[in-house]
């Protein structure tokens, strides 16, 4: 049966989605980055409560993926952080200037996980060769390869994603990006064994008082009366298509 992982960004976050048949978590901060180093806080919290897999992202800020020393500095010691805790595996991924996978970083990243199961996360959509940044990553060991086919979002890069698929001995490429029940199908018909999604809503901030007149974001657009949370009930649906395909 292919695999569903949901991405989550909070301890009830992660909780609605186990509870809802998600067999895999990747846990995150920061919705509006792509996705952020979780707090230890949110860490050890979602490690008390949630039993299926999770792998947390170790990524210290938004924009490109190709790090300062001082931020690759703090990507190991986050990496040292996620182990002790006990986490089952992370996700994370960097990019040299080229657009390449950067091996010296990655292969210190494999050393610093050690048993940990490893994720290349959709860094690997900017990198400029990606069947050779496939052929590397498979050298390192990694486990997975989180991907939209290097297009804005997984259905448009589904024939890439199956090129990818065919490569002799590469890493598990799960499909993410956009993947949510109505285009599931799709995947699951295309042989794709690893679905990630958000299954996210935006939900209207609880706070009866509101200063429309001021904002703490930069981005004077930003709706600050919002907060992201799993869907339950998409994750439930996702859940059902696979099981019904798995069936017939």
């Amino acid at each position: 049966m292919a695999l569903l992982e949901i991405c989550c960004y909070s301890m009830e976050c992660a909780r609605t989605a186990q509870l809802q048949g998600a067999d895999r978590i990747e846990l995150c901060s920061a919705p509006k980055e792509g996705g952020l180093t979780p707090s230890l806080g949110v860490l050890r919290s979602v490690r008390q409560h949630v039993s299926i897999p999770i792998h947390p992202i170790i990524r210290p800020r938004g924009g490109d993926f190709c790090y300062t020393d001082g931020e690759f500095s703090a990507m190991l010691d986050d990496i040292a952080m996620v182990r002790d805790l006990g986490f089952s595996g992370l996700v994370t991924g960097i990019l040299d200037v080229d657009g390449n996978v950067d091996m010296p970083r990655m292969e210190k990243i494999m050393v610093a996980a050690g048993p940990l199961n490893v994720t290349f996360h959709r860094a690997f959509d900017m990198c400029a060769n990606p069947l050779n940044a496939l052929n590397k990553l498979s050298n390192l060991g990694v486990d997975r390869v989180l991907t939209s086919g290097q297009k804005s979002d997984a259905a448009q890069g589904l024939t890439k994603i199956m090129e990818l698929i065919a490569q002799v001995d590469a890493p598990i490429i799960m499909a993410g990006a956009g993947v949510r029940a109505a285009n599931l199908s799709q995947f699951l018909n295309a042989g794709v064994q690893e679905v990630h999604s958000s299954a996210g809503v935006w939900l209207a901030s609880p706070m009866r008082y509101r200063n429309s007149g001021l904002s703490m974001s930069s981005d004077t657009q930003a709706d600050e009366y919002s907060r992201y949370a799993v869907d339950g009930a998409a994750v439930a649906e996702m859940k059902a298509i696979i099981a019904h395909h798995q069936a017939s």
